[in-house]
């Protein structure tokens, strides 16, 4: 697994790692599938999540998984920030937040994503 804790201005933030993996919708699915363990054991609105997409691809093939995944987890979680989805990606990130009703935010930048998340 690829995702971890980690900690950033005091904050502990699931940094949920999905990225570098091109093409391959197996090992997203594999890792979505740990990510979603560990997240369910947390308190409901608790989790701050960093996701990162760089050099993934997402296609329809990933959807319905990420759907099922993000319906799963919103209870736990407070805040999402997503890093690497433009273009297309970002449309399905879209489309994945009116099905689900869990809220994403996007940004180009991680350190930016981290003082979002870190902020309250």
């Amino acid at each position: 697994m690829k995702s971890k804790w980690i900690e950033y201005h005091g904050k502990k933030i699931f940094y949920q790692d999905f990225s570098a993996l091109f093409y391959n919708s197996a090992a997203v699915k594999e890792e979505l599938k740990a990510v979603q363990e560990i997240v369910l054991k947390e308190p409901e609105n608790s989790v701050l999540v960093l996701s990162t997409f760089k050099d993934t691809q997402i296609g329809a093939d990933l959807m319905s998984d990420l759907n099922r995944a993000s319906e799963r987890t919103k209870d736990h979680v407070r805040k999402t920030a997503v890093l690497g989805v433009t273009g297309f990606k970002r449309t399905l990130g879209d489309m994945l937040t009116k099905l689900t009703g869990q809220s994403l935010k996007y940004f180009e930048f991680e350190e930016e994503a981290k003082n979002w998340l870190a902020q309250d």
